[in-house]
C-alpha cells in the first residue's frame, strides 16, 4: 500500500475516534484543586522533590493519597499505588584539567567553566586521554552522515558540539528541528559505542537551547542511574563553556570557529587536537529505591463493547521529581520545580478527577506519575522494562510536562502529532474546546526529552501535550516571549517557584483536551498506529 493510500485509510479508521472526541459531554475541571496540588508540591517543605529524599517521599505519598481520594484503584506492586524503581545516586565532586602535551595543563573551575559526572556507578573514576574533536559526534546512515569515518577512538576523550548540523545548514537533517542525534544523550551513547574514555560537550545557549545556569544546576546535583547491569559505557561525561573550549583549542593552535564550520560538512573527519585531558571524579554513592505512582480507572465492558478492551489501557503520565537541593543562586538552593513539573502532576490529578466524573470508557485509563525524569527519563524507562500493562496492550501514552499557568490560549500543542494516527484525534479534541492544534517545528528536540519518549522507542504511540503560545488577551508574540523568559531565567533553577499570579484557565484547557483525547482512544476498537514515515513502529506480536 502506498503512503498516500495508507494515510487515507488511517483517516477513515479514525473518523469515529475524532467524532467521539468532539461529541463527548462537557468536561468538568476543578482549577482550585489543581492550584492546591501545585502549591503543595512546589513548597520549600518538599525540598525540590529529588528521588529518594524526604521531599520526594512526601511527594509520592501525597500523589498516592490523591489517587485514593478519587477512588482510583492501586495499580502498583502488591496492591499499592507504588511501582518500585531501584536507583544508584551519585553526587559528583570532579576535577578537570587539560592542555597541550608538554605544557602545563589548565585546571578549570567546577560549575563556572565545567561540570562532569561518572557514567558508571563507581565511587572513584580517574581517566585521561588525548582529546579528539569529533564534530557533532553523529553516525546516522539514513542521513548519509558519519562524523567518525572509522577512526579508532578507543581510550580517547571526545570533544563535540551539541545539537545537529541542521542548526547551521537547513539542507541537512531536519534543519533547525532538532533530531535525536542532536541530543546529548545520543552523543554519549555513540561515544560508548566508539570505545571512548569520555565525552565533553561544548555548551552554547543556542545549540543546547538553554543557558549555562541550567547546565551548572542540573549536573552538579546528585545524578541517578537505574540500578541494573549496564552495557559498556564511557567512564565520564561533562560540559565545558564555549570560552573554555575556545581557549584550550587556541592554545593547541586550533580555531573553534573553523572546526565548527568543518563539522557542518559531510566530509568532516575527527581532528586530533594534541590536547590531553585528565579528570578525577569522586562520587558519594547510594543505592536507593524510588517509585512511580500508579493508579487505574478500570475500563467497562457494557453497552456491547468488546470485553477484551478493558484489559488494555491508555496511559497518562507526568513526572513528579525535580532537582532537589543544589548550588545556591541568589541565596536560594531549593530547586522547587513549580512549572517543571508540579504543574504536570496538578494537571494529571485534574485529568483523573474529570475522568472519574464521566461515563466509563471501554479501555482502562492508567495514571503514572514517574520518578527520576530529570536524571534521564529513568522512571518511564523502568516502567517500559517492567510494564504494569503489557506494552502490546497499551493503546497510547499521553504525557503532561510543564503545563500552562499563564492563561487561556487559542492554540494547543502536541509533540508527536505528526508521527502517528493520534494526530487527528487530538486535533478533534482541541477543536471541541475551540482550540487549534499548533504545527510549530520542534526546534528544541522536546519530543526526546520527556517521559513519553521511552514508550515511543518501545513502539507505543505517544503524545506530549503542551500549551500553545497564542494567549487570549495578550499581544502577538507574548507567549513565545514568556517561554523564552522561563527557559532563560527559571528552567532548572531555584526561581521555578509557585507564584500567586499563576492562572489555571489554560491548564484547564490542557486537561479538557487530554480527557477528550484519552476517552476517544479508550473507546475506539482500533489501536493507534505509527505513520509509515515515523522512526518508531510497534513490535509485531
Amino acid at each position: 500500500m502506498t503512503n498516500k493510500c495508507w494515510h487515507a485509510a488511517a483517516m477513515l479508521v479514525f473518523v469515529a475516534i475524532t467524532a467521539t472526541a468532539q461529541q463527548s459531554p462537557a468536561i468538568p475541571v476543578d482549577t482550585a484543586a489543581m492550584d492546591a496540588h501545585l502549591r503543595f508540591l512546589a513548597s520549600d517543605l518538599l525540598e525540590g522533590r529529588a528521588p529518594a529524599t524526604r521531599g520526594g517521599k512526601l511527594a509520592t505519598a501525597y500523589i498516592a493519597a490523591q489517587f485514593q481520594a478519587l477512588g482510583l484503584e492501586p495499580a502498583g506492586a502488591n496492591g499499592t499505588y507504588f511501582q518500585p524503581v531501584a536507583l544508584v545516586g551519585m553526587t559528583p565532586q570532579p576535577t578537570f584539567s587539560w592542555g597541550r602535551a608538554g605544557s602545563a595543563p589548565e585546571s578549570l573551575a567546577y560549575r563556572d567553566a565545567f561540570v562532569a559526572w561518572g557514567e558508571r556507578p563507581e565511587a572513584d573514576i580517574s581517566a585521561s586521554g588525548e582529546v579528539v574533536f569529533v564534530g557533532y559526534g553523529i553516525r546516522a546512515p539514513e542521513w548519509q552522515w558519519d562524523d567518525y569515518k572509522g577512526v579508532d577512538l578507543h581510550g580517547k576523550v571526545l570533544l563535540m558540539l551539541v545539537n545537529d548540523p541542521g542548526l547551521v545548514d537547513s539542507t541537512v537533517f531536519l534543519g533547525k528541528i532538532l533530531t535525536y542525534y542532536g541530543r546529548w544523550t545520543y552523543k554519549l551513547e555513540e561515544a560508548a559505542r566508539q570505545g571512548a574514555a569520555g565525552a565533553i560537550l561544548i555548551h552554547t545557549t543556542e545549540s543546547a537551547t538553554y543557558p549555562w545556569e541550567v547546565v551548572r544546576g542540573s549536573w552538579s546535583v546528585e545524578q541517578f542511574k537505574l540500578d541494573q547491569p549496564h552495557a559498556p559505557s564511557i567512564a565520564f561525561a561533562g560540559w565545558v563553556t564555549e570560552a573554555s573550549a575556545r581557549a584550550a583549542l587556541t592554545g593547541a593552535g586550533l580555531n573553534l570557529d573553523s572546526l565548527s564550520r568543518a563539522a557542518a560538512r559531510r566530509d568532516f573527519r575527527p581532528v586530533a587536537t594534541g590536547i590531553t585531558a585528565s579528570v578525577q571524579i569522586h562520587s558519594a554513592l547510594r543505592r536507593v529505591e524510588s517509585e512511580n505512582v500508579a493508579a487505574r480507572l478500570p475500563g467497562g465492558a457494557g453497552g456491547g463493547r468488546d470485553p477484551r478492551l478493558a484489559s488494555q489501557a491508555v496511559l497518562i503520565t507526568a513526572h513528579w521529581d525535580h532537582k532537589g537541593i543544589g548550588p545556591a543562586i541568589r541565596g536560594d538552593s531549593i530547586y522547587n520545580g513549580a512549572e517543571d513539573n508540579a504543574s504536570g502532576v496538578a494537571a494529571i490529578l485534574g485529568v483523573a478527577k474529570s475522568l472519574t466524573q464521566l461515563p466509563r470508557t471501554a479501555r482502562s485509563i492508567l495514571f503514572v506519575a514517574t520518578t527520576a525524569e530529570e536524571s534521564g527519563l529513568l522512571g518511564s524507562e523502568a516502567y517500559v522494562q517492567r510494564p504494569l500493562v503489557p506494552l502490546a496492550q497499551t493503546a497510547a501514552v499521553l504525557n503532561l510536562d510543564v503545563t500552562n499557568v499563564r492563561g487561556a490560549t487559542r492554540t494547543i500543542g502536541a509533540l508527536g502529532r505528526d508521527r502517528s494516527t493520534l494526530g487527528p484525534v487530538i486535533a478533534a479534541a482541541a477543536q471541541a474546546e475551540t482550540l487549534t492544534l499548533e504545527a510549530k517545528p520542534d526546534v528544541r528536540g522536546s519530543f526526546f526529552r520527556s517521559d513519553h519518549f521511552p514508550f515511543a522507542r518501545a513502539g507505543v504511540p505517544a503524545l506530549s501535550i503542551f500549551a500553545g503560545d497564542d494567549f487570549v488577551g495578550r499581544p502577538k508574540g507574548w507567549g513565545e516571549e514568556q517561554e523564552n523568559v522561563y527557559n532563560q531565567q527559571r528552567y532548572h533553577q531555584p526561581s521555578d517557584e509557585y507564584q500567586p499570579t499563576f492562572r489555571y484557565d489554560g491548564m484547564a484547557q490542557e486537561v479538557r483536551v487530554t480527557v477528550r483525547t484519552a476517552r476517544a482512544i479508550a473507546n475506539d476498537v482500533a489501536m493507534p498506529k505509527w505513520l509509515p514515515s515515523s522512526e518508531f513502529q510497534r513490535p509485531q506480536p
